[in-house]
């Protein structure tokens, strides 16, 4: 069999999860838009279907609305699946969008292997948890790290163990020598009239 188009993939899963909305992006960019408690088993059935046979979890992403210009305005945090078929050569992308307030979604670990370290990026910096992941710690920062540092609403903290962080428009004013490695000047100062 060859490769579907996103429309055909669509319809299919659409015909058997009637809920699954087939959508596209402000550029054009087919997805499919699936409910957090509908989520593994469309996946499953996107790996499974002989048709389809989505064999790959090519990415598993995500991003905050919190201050997309999006009407009806929302808050929630979207996890992105992009899927790949190595027998067909056809992908597509699943879309979940996971309410701020209780951010849940049921782990893929179970059905491609890879998302378990996707789902901990996820978690580490968008605050994610995904229900049944074996392991759910923070992958890219540190343990005792505070909150999650690429939700729309994150603080950075002023400091981390007695180290400061820098600001826009910051910069060290002495750069330490490093063996091998030239000498940075500073950033010139700014004059204020």
């Amino acid at each position: 069999m060859s490769a579907l188009t996103a429309e055909v993939i669509g319809q299919r899963t659409r015909a058997a999860f009637p809920q699954v909305q087939p959508l596209a992006t402000e550029n054009g960019r087919p997805f499919l838009q699936v409910a957090p408690g509908d989520l593994q088993q469309v996946l499953r059935f996107l790996c499974s279907e002989r048709d389809l046979r989505f064999d790959t979890l090519m990415d598993l992403t995500g991003y905050d609305l919190l201050k997309y210009p999006m009407v009806p305005p929302s808050d929630a945090i979207v996890v992105v699946y992009l899927l790949w078929s190595h027998v067909h050569r056809h992908k597509t992308t699943v879309k979940v969008l996971a309410p701020r307030a209780d951010c849940r979604v049921p782990t893929a670990s179970s059905i491609w292997p890879a998302a378990l370290y996707f789902e901990r990026e996820v978690w580490d910096l968008l605050g994610v948890h995904f229900e049944g992941h074996p392991s759910q710690k923070r992958i890219m920062s540190p343990d005792d790290w505070t909150g999650h540092p690429l939700r729309k609403d994150y603080l950075y903290p002023v400091d981390y163990h007695g180290v400061p962080h820098l600001r826009d428009g910051q910069h060290f004013e002495h750069v330490p020598a490093r063996p091998g490695i030239p000498a940075v000047a500073p950033a010139p100062k700014k004059s204020t009239p």
